[in-house]
């Protein structure tokens, strides 16, 4: 793609995008050179944007910044924040925001601008939330490919183009996510001690380990294991080695002739009327239906 000063485009929605679930509504990039002006595009009314009054919008937008300072505020985050580049800004529906490039550097930003309940319900689990709208995640040569993936789309128009870029959004929304989840954990010492604890649960899966019996072999206090464990992967160290029963046991049943009671005895359940429950709570199917259906 060449690189012009800006490229924008809006989108025209379908009822049978909207209930895809997620749509796109704009995407576009600008570089503003330092001493331009801002914006360098021109934007209709719902979008019209002045710094220095700032705007509310009624969706969503991932604002990424390659090059370049400016600032940030909004009506949760008051006072004026400095933004650098590798600042990836979530805008939210019904906030009111402003940002701009610095003078004396400008910037080079890209957007797009969507909505729909898969991003509803992420920013509902708190997944992302409006008083947090800046993420650090540095500067991605891949990320900066997705929004030219966007673009190209847009721009071509083809049958299911807004299936395809509304699921390119999610992709870097994940991407967002997963980075300022890694960026958090510094400390290699804890993610160490972590992949060790991880390593100890699937080599002892047919016979587990107590998760306070592997704090101990870890040297670790067991309160602040669970703490640290839970935070980092999203689930408890017990949570965590039942997931590796499950998965052992969904192995067995698709590669192995072992019956189902020879399965529950080498994965330690009391009998296979305790594993079978344990099985069809976690994947709705008992597991002679499971082997059924795999084969």
């Amino acid at each position: 793609m060449n690189k012009h000063n800006d490229q924008l485009r809006y989108l025209t929605i379908s009822p049978t995008d909207e209930d895809w679930g997620i749509v796109v509504s704009t995407v576009g990039y600008q570089f503003v050179p330092p001493k331009g002006n801002y914006p360098v595009s021109r934007h209709p009314d719902d979008y019209d944007f002045k710094p220095q009054t700032g705007r509310i919008l009624n969706e969503y937008q991932l604002v990424y910044i390659t090059k370049g300072n400016g600032y940030f505020s909004s009506q949760s985050v008051k006072t004026r924040q400095r933004i650098s580049a590798g600042t990836m800004i979530l805008l939210f529906p019904g906030e009111w925001h402003s940002y701009y490039p610095d003078k004396e550097t400008g910037w080079d930003e890209y957007w797009v601008g969507f909505r729909g309940i898969h991003i509803d319900k992420r920013v509902e689990k708190q997944f992302f939330t409006i008083n947090e709208p800046l993420h650090r995640i540095g500067l991605s040569a891949t990320i900066v490919g997705l929004y030219n993936d966007i673009l190209r789309f847009a721009l071509q128009e083809k049958s299911g183009y807004q299936q395809m870029i509304s699921s390119i959004v999610l992709q870097i929304l994940g991407s967002v996510y997963y980075k300022k989840k890694n960026i958090s954990f510094t400390n290699t010492y804890v993610v160490d001690k972590i992949n060790e604890a991880r390593i100890l649960m699937k080599e002892h899966i047919e016979n587990p380990i107590s998760p306070e019996e592997i704090a101990s072999r870890l040297g670790l206090g067991y309160s602040w294991f669970r703490r640290m464990f839970k935070e980092y992967t999203g689930v408890s160290p017990a949570q965590y080695q039942l997931q590796q029963r499950l998965l052992r046991a969904k192995e067995l049943l698709t590669t192995s002739s072992l019956n189902i009671s020879e399965i529950a005895y080498s994965l330690k359940f009391e009998n296979s009327g305790q594993f079978s429950t344990f099985f069809k709570k976690k994947e709705g199917v008992t597991p002679s239906e499971f082997r059924e259906r795999a084969h």
